[in-house]
């Protein structure tokens, strides 16, 4: 049988939808732990590749990305390791929902995947359930979506791409095809085929994910100069482990310069705002669009000046001095 191009698949959802068990059954074997406590199973990232169906499949599983009452710095590493192991980019999403009501948590998820990637994602997406035995009797995901108006919409943004696996009870098939996980997870792989070929076999990918990408390169073609007999897997391995390193001191200076960019955007346009301009709605907007304008190039500048800090307060004092000398440079060249 001849075997498909290999499918980099990424697996999002929140703790105890089911993730891991899901990347369980399409592999056919137990190759992710499946921890039920209430925390997070899954520590960090993992990565696991098999041939599925003739098709060569690499599933990313994913920490608790999406936990309520996480803070964003309690997040970093677990959102760096997961751009490190996606980069350059995944051929799907799989967005894990347990078969029940479509509350705000839920909801607070997509929220977060448009977040860390962008909305663009959508396109690449699949919503698959979980609980599958939850479904009364002789009925379909498709009619149990239809029935919440939020979920229905949802899987309307990702092209109408949903199905259903039952992890526990629909393992043996008992004659009805569709409670029958063998069924389910070819429908899957169709639909993933489907996709891809829509997408032209390109993965998503974003400027973030393209720059984790060369860092990545960087650092292989550093360990491929020294690495003697290592094999090209081993030395994409370590130059993962390096690149998230590194990434995660920049992040440090992303952080920064974000907020140092926004607090000057802001300082910026109030220095040259008309009097009582912020005091109206039209000047309250404004002042938004300099946050997030300072927000966005502080970013930037805080990305380029962390490279080579050797520590997240290195980092930050890297950036703090950059941020700093490009406003400087700005407000000299506009007092000409």
């Amino acid at each position: 049988m001849d075997v498909l191009p290999s499918r980099k698949i990424v697996l999002l959802g929140k703790t105890g939808a089911g993730k891991s068990s899901l990347a369980n059954t399409i592999l056919g074997e137990k190759l992710f732990t499946i921890d039920h406590s209430p925390i997070s199973g899954t520590s960090e990232c993992q990565t696991k590749i098999k041939s599925v169906n003739g098709r060569s499949i690499a599933l990313i599983d994913t920490p608790g990305l999406f936990d309520t009452g996480r803070s964003e710095d309690d997040m970093k590493p677990e959102i760096v390791r997961c751009l490190t192991e996606c980069a350059p980019g995944p051929h799907a999403f799989l967005i894990v929902f347990k078969v029940e009501k479509f509350t705000e948590h839920e909801e607070a998820v997509i929220t977060k995947i448009c977040q860390y990637f962008s909305e663009d994602a959508l396109k690449y997406a699949v919503i698959v359930f979980t609980h599958g035995d939850q479904l009364p009797e002789g009925m379909k995901i498709e009619e149990f979506v239809s029935q919440l108006k939020d979920l229905s919409d949802l899987v309307k943004k990702c092209g109408g791409r949903c199905h259903v696996v039952d992890n526990k009870y629909w393992k043996i098939n008992e004659g009805d095809n569709y409670r029958s996980n063998q069924f389910h997870v070819a429908e899957i792989l169709n639909t993933l085929d489907k996709m891809t070929e829509a997408n032209k076999e390109s993965c998503y990918t974003n400027q973030m994910l393209q720059e984790v990408n060369r860092e990545i390169q960087r650092e292989e073609e550093c360990i491929r100069e020294s690495s003697g007999n290592m094999s090209q897997e081993e030395i994409r391995k370590q130059a993962k482990q390096s690149a998230f390193e590194r990434l995660l001191i920049r992040s440090a200076g992303i952080a920064t310069g974000a907020l140092l960019g926004a607090l000057l955007g802001v300082a910026e346009m109030v220095a040259f705002a008309v009097p009582g301009l912020v005091t109206t709605e039209r000047g309250r907007g404004t002042v938004a669009l300099a946050a997030q304008s300072g927000l966005v190039k502080g970013a930037l500048t805080g990305y380029t000046a962390a490279e080579g800090a050797e520590s997240s307060l290195e980092a930050i004092q890297k950036v703090a001095e950059a941020v700093w000398n490009k406003c400087s440079v700005s407000e000299s060249q506009s007092n000409k």
